[in-house]
């Protein structure tokens, strides 16, 4: 995970954590409960498991999972950076011959620094 990231998550207090993303904030517009992946996680979803595997070479860094059992994680991209959007891919979008990224990708928050607004919802 990216420097950024980790004192991001380490300075809210998130790791391990649930944080839930009213409908109204989310830029999908269907909300979101997320467990935040500890490093061995994000590992694990980025080399073993799809979408993880599919989107790895495309920068994503898988960086929390659906708390309410969705199958949907979600993503930071490294190009984006520190103040980079966070996204939700829809796992069942993702194969392994390949995805339509408009279909399977969709941003959550604009800047995942927003999560802060959120982190004691």
């Amino acid at each position: 995970m990216p420097p950024h990231w980790k004192k991001f998550i380490k300075d809210q207090g998130l790791a391990g954590r649930e944080t839930e993303i009213p409908e109204s904030a989310d830029l999908s517009g269907v909300g979101a409960c997320i467990e935040w992946l500890d490093d061995e996680g994000s590992r694990s979803e980025r080399e073993d498991l799809y979408p993880g595997i599919a989107v790895a070479k495309l920068g994503y860094i898988p960086v929390g999972g659906c708390s309410i059992g969705t199958g949907d994680p979600y993503f930071i991209r490294e190009a984006d950076g520190e103040g980079g959007a966070l996204y939700r891919i829809y796992h069942d979008e993702v194969r392994e011959d390949g995805f339509v990224s408009q279909q399977a990708i969709a941003v959550v928050l604009p800047d995942y620094r927003l999560v802060a607004k959120f982190k004691n919802a």
